[in-house]
This record gives structure tokens, sequence and C-alpha cells, in this order.
């Protein structure tokens, strides 16, 4: 797994230089720079889409002044709730991306991923909290899924 520094949203838009206000929907995307990965923030009226060799990309509003920040849950929750889901099959493509949130939190380390004879991926995962290892499934959410999923962990998971 790659692990760069993203920077910080710069409320200025890198296409005309305007300063991004409070509420505006803006887009932001990472794209490599030679050995670095560079984040770019652009107002909705400058979006020319996602360049060529995008990393990723998303759209958010800029936070108002008096907007109160979102705490994440405890690393204890997170990790409960993803027990409860190893035991939700269906869940698979939710328990992967809850994954890659914990990772991204530093809840739990990345050791290795895992191709079984049938080039199933599988992310195994050691948490310094409890002295366990997880594994879990690669399984990427269709776009539909991953804003269901997206909003079910942002509202078990983040509060004001």
């Amino acid at each position: 797994m790659l692990d760069f520094e993203i920077s910080k949203f710069t409320r200025q838009c890198c296409a005309t230089g305007r300063e991004l206000l409070p509420g505006e929907l803006f887009y932001s995307v990472l794209v490599p720079e030679g050995s670095a990965v560079v984040r770019r923030d652009y107002s909705a009226d400058a979006w020319p889409g996602p360049p060529e060799k995008t990393l990723g990309w998303w759209k958010s509003h800029v936070p108002e002044a008096n907007a109160k920040k979102l705490h994440l849950a405890p690393s204890e929750v997170m990790l409960q709730y993803f027990e409860q889901l190893l035991e939700e099959p269906l869940l698979a493509d939710e328990r992967y991306v809850l994954a890659l949130l914990m990772i991204r939190k530093r809840v739990v380390r990345q050791e290795q991923i895992e191709t079984d004879a049938a080039g199933q991926e599988t992310v195994v995962m050691h948490c310094a909290l409890n002295d366990r290892e997880y594994r879990t499934a690669v399984v990427i959410p269709t776009p539909e899924r991953a804003q269901a999923i997206q909003e079910k962990l942002g509202n078990l998971l983040y509060s004001k």
C-alpha cells in the first residue's frame, strides 16, 4: 500500500485563483506529480472533470465558518462494528470500506494483501489496541453501494 501525505484544503480554486466561499460546492483531485501526490481544489464552475492519471477525486462543500467539526467514534467502536460485520457475508463491501477507514485512521495497520488460488484478495491487518489480527476480503462496492455505505458509516461513526 502506498503511503503519502495529502495537503489540506486550500479554500482557493487552482484554476481561477478565486477564494472558495463557505457553503460553496467544490471538487478536489489527487494527481501524481513526479514522486509526490498533489491535491488540487476547483470551484464547481471551473471543474474540468478528473484529469488524466487521477488517483482519486471527490466533491464537497466549503465548511461554514461556524460549523461544528465532526468527530469520529472511538477506535473501540469502529473495531466492535467491524467485528459485527465479520458475521455478515452480504456486507463484505461495507466491511472492506470500514477496514480502509480504520487503516487510514491508524486504528489498524495493514500487514499484507494475500491472494488465494481463485484470485480473491484479502487484506491482513493488525490492531495494536487488542493485539489481534483481522482479515477481510477486498470487495470494491459499486458507485451506488459506495454512496450508501458512506452515508451509513457517516451516520454511525461521526458526530458533531
